[in-house]
C-alpha cells in the first residue's frame, strides 16, 4: 500500500470530511435528546441548560461548530471538483477550506467565552 497518497491534501481533505461526518452522526442522538427536554418541562429544560453553561460543553460545542464548518468546507470542496474540475489549485482549495472551519470554529469561540 502507498502511504505517500494520504499524505496528499485532498486525500486529507477527503478523511475530514468523512470523519467529520461521521463524528456529526454520533453528536444527532444527544441533539435529539436535548431536544426532548424541552418536551418534558421547562424545569428540565433549564436543568439541562444550566448544564450546558460547563465550561467543558462550550468546548465541546467550539469543536462542534469545528466539525460542522469542516464538513461545510469539504462539500464545498466536492461540488467544486464536480463542477469545475480537477485543477492545480486543488491544494489551495484544501487549505482554504481548513482554514474556512478553523477560522468559523475561532469566531464561535470568541463570541461563546
Amino acid at each position: 500500500m502507498d502511504f505517500r497518497a494520504r499524505s496528499h491534501p485532498s486525500w486529507i481533505g477527503f478523511a475530514v470530511h468523512r470523519v467529520s461526518g461521521l463524528l456529526l452522526a454520533l453528536f444527532l442522538p444527544l441533539h435529539f435528546w436535548a431536544l426532548g427536554s424541552a418536551i418534558q418541562g421547562e424545569a428540565r429544560l433549564d436543568g439541562f441548560l444550566r448544564w450546558a453553561e460547563n465550561p467543558l460543553v462550550k468546548m465541546a460545542e467550539t469543536v462542534l461548530v469545528i466539525l460542522l464548518a469542516a464538513h461545510l468546507a469539504g462539500g464545498l470542496r466536492v461540488m467544486a471538483l464536480e463542477f469545475l474540475g480537477w485543477g492545480r489549485a486543488q491544494k489551495d482549495l484544501v487549505a482554504a477550506s481548513f482554514g474556512f472551519a478553523l477560522l468559523l470554529g475561532l469566531v464561535f469561540l470568541f463570541n461563546v467565552f
